[in-house]
C-alpha cells in the first residue's frame, strides 16, 4: 500500500508512543493534545489532498522502486518534472493550510540521501545506498512521514564539534557495536517531529579530520527508546489549548527540540558514519532542497495573506482606495517572484550519478534570501491593509460575554451587509499569519541562516566565467 488516507495517518500516529514534554509536563497522548493536533492536522493535509480530485494528479505519482502509486512526499526526484512538481505541491499546500505542513523536510532528507549515499559507496565500497533503498522502500510502502534532524545545538559557536568543552553539543557516535551505533546529542527546531513516523538525522555542517564521530546520518522511529521531544514555546501557542482565538481554525505549527539520550541505531539504518568529507555534501544538498521547498510553501502562504488582505478590504469598506490595491499588488509580485525563482531552480536541475535529480543551488539559495526579506514585507503590507485590530482584537470570549458581547458586536461592525463575525474571524487569521513566531522566524532562518544562503551562492557560482565575460568585452586577454 503506497498511499495512506488522512484517517489512516492519524491512526498510525496513535499507535506510536513517543516521549514528549510540553510546558513542563509529560504528554502521554500526542494525537489528541489540541496544541499538537493542530500541527498534526497540517501534516495530515498532505494525505488529505492526495484524496481530492483537484490535487490528486499533482500529489500522487508512480514509484519505480515499488511499482506502486505513492505520495510525492516519499519520492526522490528522477526528472526535472519531479523537481518542478515539488514546488507546485508545496505551493498548493502552503495555500491550503496557511502555515507549515511539516512534511517537506523529510522528503528533502530522502532526496539528499539518495544522492550522497551513492557517492560515499562509490569511494569507500560501503553499503549505505543499499541501506537507504531498503529504508526508502519501507517509507513508500507505508506512506510514512519523515522528519529532518539536522540543526545541532552547537554550543560555543566559535568552536567546532570536537573542540567544544561539552562533546555532546553536536550529535555524535558514542559507541560502535556489532549490531549498530549509540548516539548522543540534541537537534533543535525540529518542526513537526511528533507528526512524523521517522526521524532522519544528517550532519549540520562541514566536518574535518578529527570530527569522525560527528559525521553521522541515520533514521529511527519517532518513538525510539532514548529519544525525547521537548516542544518549544512560540507566540500564540496557548490558544490551541484554550480552544479560543486561534485565527487559523484548522492548522498550526510546533517545533520541538529532540534529545538523543544514548539512542541505539542498528547498522541497517545508518547512512553515513565517519566519512567526514561527505558531511558538506549532505549539508549543501539538504539545505538547497529545503530552500527550494520553502519557495513553494511560502509563496502559498503569501497567497493566504493576499486573500486575507482582500477580504479585510471588503469587510472594512476600503475597496476603493487605490493605495490599498497597490499594496496587494506588491504582495502578489513578491509571491510570484519567490515561486518563479524556485521553479527556475527546478528547470535548471540536473541528474546526479545515483540517478536522482538535483536543483540549481544558486537559484534555490537566491529564493531563500528573497524569502527572508520579502515575507516580512508581505506581512507588513497585509497588516497595513487590514488595520490595527490585527494586534489587539478583544477575545472571542468577550464577544460571547452576556454583559459586553452585544456592545462589542455593535462597535466592531464594518462594511454594510458584512456580519461582524466574519470581520472578527478574518482579523484573527491576519494575526495568526503575521505573529505566529514558529513560522515567521522560519521565513528567515529555515534551512539555515541568511549568511549561509549567501555563502552557498558565492561558493556555487561560476565567478571565473563572469570575470572572463567582462574581460572579453573590455578587450583584456585572460
Amino acid at each position: 500500500m503506497g498511499i495512506k488516507t488522512k484517517d489512516e495517518y492519524i491512526e498510525s500516529l496513535r499507535q506510536m508512543k513517543p516521549v514528549a514534554y510540553m510546558f513542563g509536563e509529560r504528554i502521554t497522548n500526542v494525537v489528541d493534545n489540541p496544541r499538537l493536533r493542530a500541527g498534526i492536522e497540517a501534516t495530515g493535509a498532505t494525505y488529505e489532498i492526495a484524496e481530492k480530485d483537484e490535487y490528486r494528479d499533482m500529489v500522487v505519482t508512480e514509484s519505480p522502486l515499488i511499482n506502486e502509486k505513492v505520495n510525492r512526499f516519499t519520492l526522490p526526484p528522477s526528472s526535472v518534472e519531479d523537481l518542478v512538481a515539488r514546488v507546485k505541491v508545496n505551493r498548493g499546500l502552503g495555500n491550503y493550510v496557511g502555515t507549515c505542513h511539516q512534511r517537506c523536510t523529510g522528503l528533502d532528507c530522502l532526496c539528499t540521501l539518495s544522492i550522497v549515499c551513492y557517492d560515499i559507496d562509490k569511494k569507500y565500497g560501503t553499503h549505505y545506498h543499499d541501506n537507504f533503498k531498503t529504508f526508502l522502500k519501507y517509507v513508500q510502502e507505508n506512506d510514512l512521514t519523515c522528519n529532518a534532524g539536522v540543526t545541532d545545538v552547537k554550543g560555543d559557536r566559535s568552536k567546532g564539534p570536537k573542540d567544544q568543552d561539552d562533546q555532546d553539543m553536536y550529535l555524535r557516535v558514542v559507541e560502535k557495536r556489532d549490531d549498530g551505533i549509540v548516539v548522543r546529542g540534541a537537534k533543535a527546531h525540529q518542526t513537526g517531529s511528533l507528526s512524523a513516523h521517522e526521524i532522519i538525522v544528517l550532519p549540520t555542517r562541514a566536518m574535518r579530520k578529527g570530527d569522525e564521530d560527528y559525521a553521522v546520518s541515520f533514521a529511527i522511529p519517532a518513538d525510539t527508546k532514548g529519544l525525547i521531544h521537548v516542544v518549544g514555546r512560540s507566540s500564540l501557542d496557548a490558544r490551541e489549548l484554550d480552544g479560543c482565538d486561534t485565527g487559523n481554525q484548522l492548522y498550526s505549527k510546533y517545533c520541538p527540540t529532540l534529545i538523543f539520550d544514548d539512542v541505539f541505531v542498528p547498522w541497517d539504518r545508518v547512512f553515513m558514519c565517519g566519512e567526514v568529507e561527505f558531511a558538506v555534501d549532505m549539508v549543501v544538498k539538504f539545505s538547497s532542497f529545503h530552500r527550494q521547498s520553502h519557495g513553494g510553501c511560502k509563496s502559498g502562504k503569501i497567497d493566504c495573506m493576499i486573500g486575507t488582505a482582500l477580504n479585510m478590504m471588503d469587510y472594512n469598506g476600503t475597496t476603493r482606495p487605490s493605495h490599498l490595491k497597490q499594496k496587494v499588488i506588491d504582495m502578489i509580485h513578491r509571491a510570484e517572484t519567490l515561486y518563479g525563482c524556485c521553479l527556475a531552480s527546478s528547470y535548471e536541475g540536473s541528474e546526479q550519478p545515483s540517478g536522482t535529480y538535483f536543483i540549481d543551488t544558486v537559484l534555490a539559495n537566491a529564493s531563500k534570501i528573497h524569502e527572508g526579506k520579502e515575507m516580512a514585507e508581505a506581512t507588513r503590507l497585509m497588516i497595513d491593509v487590514c488595520g490595527g485590530f490585527v494586534s489587539d482584537l478583544p477575545s472571542d470570549r468577550d464577544f460571547e460575554n452576556p454583559e459586553v458581547g452585544h456592545l462589542l458586536k455593535k462597535y466592531m461592525k464594518g462594511a454594510d451587509g458584512v456580519p461582524v463575525e466574519k470581520r472578527v474571524k478574518m482579523y484573527r487569521l491576519a494575526e495568526k499569519l503575521a505573529m505566529e513566531s514558529a513560522d515567521t522566524i522560519s521565513d528567515i532562518h529555515g534551512g539555515g541562516s541568511p549568511e549561509a544562503h549567501r555563502v552557498t551562492i558565492f561558493r556555487e557560482t561560476n565567478v571565473e566565467k563572469k570575470k572572463k565575460a567582462s574581460q572579453r568585452l573590455a578587450g583584456i586577454e585572460s
